[in-house]
């Protein structure tokens, strides 16, 4: 089949022909690849930053849609046919979604919800898991101040739109340029990051933090209340002081939050920016997404 991954020892993004998948053992499915997201994280394995079963030569990709197409023993909650869109790290067939197909567990999948396609569903796992996990862990109330640094990226503008739908006042930092698309998102604020006087310019006392942005851990501290929270999706969050709980968060696949995800994507009331590209043109959508070339759009790969 054809894919989009890594050979060996090499480590070079390429596009490549894999066997296919082993039949889904039990709990397993195996699902036709429709559309798969490409995303900063994709580097991490191959490097063994993060460890997700890559066993190559194997596709890379932990988050897609697509259609089942064999079942394992013992899954109950999907048959051959049903579109479905999942986050699955470790992968339990060694290799990723950058293919033609993809063995997964059947519960870290959801169902994809009518009038949801799938290059928006696609776009939705990580992203979308990333943001509403965070944000969790944040357990802010309506009322409350958030400040998102790189709120005008895939996960940033999902966490303004949740944030925003319970209440939360949200202060992004984004470019200029950005301003109108976040604003029109919920958030109450943009603030640009461009300027390195940034924090100066907005009203301290956050209850909360997100830190999305790599750097921005250290600035971000002082402007969040005493007792407040911050959570860090770049590795990088500072000892706690004056109160504050800081520490760092790693998604996890999750098929029930999933599901609540796509069916507020499907609905409208969460809005994603996804720009398709054939499976061809992977190794260099990879080679984008990690030099920050995306321009907070989110890139997905289609095998056509």
């Amino acid at each position: 089949m054809k894919a989009c991954g890594v050979s060996g020892a090499d480590k070079e993004v390429a596009l490549l022909e894999l066997p296919e998948p082993s039949s889904p053992g039990p709990g397993q499915i195996l699902v036709g690849v429709e559309a798969a997201g490409v995303g900063p994280w994709d580097g991490l394995p191959i490097d063994a930053s993060w460890d997700v079963g890559l066993r190559p030569p194997a596709a890379l990709g932990v988050e897609g849609a697509g259609k089942v197409l064999a079942v394992g023993a013992g899954v109950t909650g999907f048959a051959v046919g049903d579109r479905v869109l999942a986050h699955e790290a470790p992968l339990p067939g060694g290799s990723g979604f950058w293919a033609e197909r993809v063995l997964i567990n059947a519960d870290h999948t959801a169902a994809c919800p009518p009038g949801l396609d799938a290059v928006h569903a696609a776009a939705l796992p990580v992203n979308g898991l990333t943001a509403l996990q965070a944000l969790e862990k944040l357990g802010l109330s309506p009322g409350q101040r958030l400040l998102i640094t790189n709120g005008a990226g895939a996960t940033g503008a999902l966490a303004i739109q949740l944030a925003a739908a319970q209440g939360i006042e949200v202060t992004a930092t984004a470019s200029a340029a950005a301003a109108e698309r976040l604003l029109g998102l919920g958030a109450t604020e943009v603030v640009d990051y461009h300027d390195p006087n940034w924090p100066a310019k907005v009203r301290g006392g956050f209850d909360a933090a997100l830190i999305i942005a790599a750097g921005t851990a250290a600035p971000a501290l002082p402007l969040v209340r005493d007792g407040g929270r911050l959570c860090s999706l770049t590795s990088d969050a500072p000892e706690e002081e004056r109160g504050i709980t800081s520490g760092d968060l790693y998604i996890e696949p999750n098929a029930a939050q999933l599901a609540q995800l796509a069916e507020q994507a499907a609905a409208g009331t969460l809005k994603l920016a996804p720009e398709p590209l054939p499976l061809s043109e992977g190794p260099a959508a990879f080679a984008r997404v990690v030099t920050g070339g995306a321009g907070g759009k989110k890139i997905v790969l289609t095998p056509a």
